[in-house]
């Protein structure tokens, strides 16, 4: 059985270009894929790889402005 390959908080920080706290915010708050072992936040690589590629490009809601040219 191939063994999981987790990330920290620190290493989805450096890719994301976020802060460390951030990061384990949004895995506490649910909103990237994240468990605990041992107090200790990790990511699954191939999980996260998944979450990363659902998120895309976003379109601008009704509410939100465009960018003017």
């Amino acid at each position: 059985m191939p063994m999981l390959e987790t990330l920290t908080p620190n290493e989805i920080a450096k890719m994301l270009k976020l802060h460390p706290f951030t990061v384990a915010r949004l895995a506490r708050e649910g909103k990237i894929p994240a468990f605990k072992v041992g107090g200790v936040w990790r990511i699954d690589r191939v999980k996260f790889e998944r979450w990363i590629a659902q998120q895309g490009p976003k379109r601008p809601t009704s509410g939100q402005r465009r960018a003017r040219r």
